[in-house]
């Protein structure tokens, strides 16, 4: 036998001595910290798909992320990795109907809210439209959004005004904006930074990024909203012909972890470490001060505008009845919430 025969002998031998179930490996990305909510409840999906494939498929945590945040979508859709997530409003314009998750004083827990969005968002297929080119796991959002900066309490609209703040993007930028807020938009790593060197006074953050992004020691006040001055709305999701390559057991492993299923999973992470972080708040003498009705008024008759846009643009974008699906959506975080 020559060579090249004996070379394709032991080739075909060890592939006879694969075991039969081969593993499937789905690479995943994270660009928050390791210790993030974000990247434990991913890693946590990760498990129980594991779990429900019986160990047919596993992930491969990069160590690094393939993208800076807002380039996110489009490293999953051309499949620089296999599973991740990314904040909508990070690239503007792009995403209408998400922004629907992100209104003032929607619901004071990230779970109810992520369940929430994720059943309105899975059930009316003009949101699959806008995400073409990946496969959508989960709908989710962050806690209720917090004021956060360097410089002094902030109880009534005049004392957001005169201050430099970091946004995310989406619905928080438009209500910035009305309430006459000096905003830039940059992603949430960048916040430590921005805000240590003083090029920004403050920013817009669930409780949770003070611990994540170690912005603990540097923010000195703390203004918190009934429902939540703002919201952010992600997505969890894979590459689309990843997931179309599965093998059917493999789907259904990876569906029975996702939707709602997945949305929980990161919306109790989320609000785990929300908690978490007011003591700490408190352990660094940070000032939290509570909007009072008139404060959260003000704010109401500023903002109510964007609903009616919103409602819109999403008529716009294809979604019949949007000003309905608004009050549904409403509907499910009350029936979540209980």
């Amino acid at each position: 036998m020559n060579r090249r025969l004996l070379s394709l002998a032991a080739a075909a031998a060890a592939c006879a001595a694969l075991p039969v179930g081969a593993q499937t490996v789905l690479t995943t990305s994270s660009w928050v910290p390791p210790t993030h909510a974000l990247t434990v409840a991913q890693r946590e999906w990760c498990d129980l798909v594991e779990k429900n494939s019986s160990g047919k498929v596993k992930c491969n945590h990069l160590p690094r992320a393939v993208a800076a945040p807002p380039g996110t979508f489009d490293a999953v859709k051309n499949g620089l990795a296999d599973v991740s997530f990314t904040v909508h409003g990070y690239t503007p314009g792009r995403f209408v109907l998400p922004q629907m998750a992100e209104f003032s004083f929607l619901g004071d827990g990230a779970e109810p809210l992520s369940v929430a969005f994720n059943r309105i968002a899975m059930k009316y297929p003009q949101f699959a439209q806008e995400h073409q080119g990946v496969h959508v796991l989960a709908y989710f959002t962050h806690g209720p959004g917090v004021v956060f900066n360097t410089k002094r309490p902030v109880t009534k609209l005049e004392d957001l005004q005169g201050l430099k703040w970091r946004v995310g993007g989406g619905m928080v930028n438009e209500i910035s904006k009305a309430l006459s807020m000096n905003v830039t938009l940059k992603p949430a790593p960048d916040s430590y930074e921005l805000l240590s060197g003083g090029v920004m006074d403050g920013t817009l953050f669930p409780a949770e990024s003070i611990e994540s992004f170690k912005i603990d020691k540097v923010i000195k006040h703390a203004t918190t909203f009934p429902g939540g001055l703002y919201n952010t709305s992600f997505v969890f999701m894979m590459n689309k012909d990843k997931y179309d390559k599965l093998a059917p057991d493999e789907k259904k492993a990876v569906d029975a972890a996702s939707g709602e299923v997945a949305a929980r999973i990161i919306g109790r992470n989320w609000d785990k470490v929300d908690r978490r972080a007011y003591a700490l708040m408190q352990a660094n003498n940070v000032q939290v001060s509570k909007a009072d009705a008139k404060f959260v008024a003000d704010i109401k008759s500023k903002t109510s505008a964007l609903e009616a846009k919103w409602v819109q643009d999403a008529k716009a974008k294809g979604l019949p009845n949007a000003d309905k699906v608004l009050a549904e959506f409403r509907s499910e975080i009350a029936k979540a919430s209980k």
